[in-house]
């Protein structure tokens, strides 16, 4: 869902002190009601303590949150229509799926017959019904990440902080809770605000992501903006693989530019970006998966020759890494659409090859 309109939840210049220092450095961004919207970045980031004071649980040193209109200035976090799912997900061992599921409504203003139905609602919405009267240490990781979704649902909130939901969860289960995560979500319509360091994570599960690095944001962008349109050497360095070289600019022609790339051995042919200026100095980045690896010469612009110097087999693709005349060390991705293993790779340790790469596919960054 795209943010548009009256935003859901707006943050306006908020900054956060811990004595001298400053986690949070004059954010503001708008979320768009039932958006899963996330924070990413390192450790260290901010992003918790962003997360920490949507919640109530730390109040900001200057600036305004305002949630469906409504600032959220010393409103306690009890009293906020606001609900955080923590990493530990933070279950009552002596307690059953479903009374974990329903504690959260203890204090509600709930009939017994209103909270069971409640309950039972959210077994059902997380697929739980047949685990309701087991204890947590009696399902499994995943089955234990629901049940602390469901009890974070049951109160109805307007807005759901999910702090490093899946880190967790092995590799192959946190894959297919993301999916499960993002069911739930769209079946609810609640907005979710997730807090994470996995790049993967974030770009499948949001329908827009805030890249942080020391308290600022960096960018804000769909998954597909930021990383095929990063704003900066430090988001495209974060968001997947990349290479980048130094880059000088020659001259700008229609919808390209010309640029001097010493480290490829030549000059390179980019699309243009807006506000650069010939002479410019500037960084060039490529992702791996953009990069086309051949041992004939490819036609067209931006093909240089090199040795590949390590090649890893994973599987569904090969990746190879390839060492210039300049010495630089170029990584690319070949996908393997046929079957024959390693028998079926482009190319082997110290074959000689091109590498290539569409003008549209190269990344010129000025800072």
């Amino acid at each position: 869902m795209a943010a548009a309109g009256e935003p859901f939840l707006r943050i306006e210049n908020i900054s956060k002190f811990f004595g001298p220092f400053q986690a949070v450095k004059d954010v503001s961004l708008n979320v768009a009601k039932g958006e899963i919207f996330s924070l990413l970045g390192g450790s260290g980031c901010g992003k918790t303590t962003l997360l920490r004071m949507l919640a109530g649980f730390e109040e900001p040193t200057s600036g305004k949150i305002f949630l469906d209109g409504r600032d959220m200035t010393g409103v306690a976090p009890w009293d906020r229509p606001v609900h955080m799912m923590f990493q530990s997900y933070a279950l009552f061992p002596h307690m059953s799926v479903e009374k974990n599921i329903g504690y959260g409504l203890k204090h509600e203003k709930m009939s017994a017959q209103k909270k069971a139905s409640r309950v039972r609602e959210m077994l059902e919405l997380v697929q739980l019904v047949p685990y309701a009267t087991r204890k947590p240490h009696q399902i499994s990781g995943g089955q234990r990440q629901r049940v602390a979704l469901a009890r974070a649902l049951a109160r109805q909130p307007k807005l759901l902080l999910l702090d490093e939901p899946l880190a967790a969860l092995d590799k192959k289960l946190r894959e297919r809770t993301q999916f499960e995560l993002m069911s739930i979500q769209q079946r609810t319509g609640v907005t979710f605000i997730v807090v994470t360091h996995d790049q993967e994570e974030a770009m499948t599960l949001s329908d827009r992501i805030a890249v942080m690095d020391k308290g600022e944001v960096k960018q804000i962008g769909s998954p597909g903006e930021v990383y095929e349109f990063p704003n900066s050497k430090f988001v495209a360095d974060f968001i997947g693989s990349i290479t980048s070289f130094p880059a000088t600019i020659l001259e700008r022609q229609t919808g390209q530019l010309r640029l001097s790339v010493p480290a490829l051995g030549g000059e390179v042919m980019a699309r243009d970006v807006p506000g650069l200026s010939e002479g410019q100095e500037a960084t060039l980045a490529i992702r791996p998966e953009k990069l086309l690896i051949s041992k004939d010469r490819p036609e067209g612009a931006n093909a240089f020759q090199g040795t590949v110097k390590d090649l890893a087999y994973f599987g569904k693709d090969s990746l190879y890494r390839v060492i210039l005349p300049s010495g630089v060390l170029v990584q690319a991705h070949a996908v393997n659409a046929t079957r024959g293993g390693e028998a079926a790779r482009v190319a082997d340790w110290d074959d000689r090859v091109w590498i290539s790469f569409a003008p549209s596919s190269a990344i010129v960054l000025a800072e």
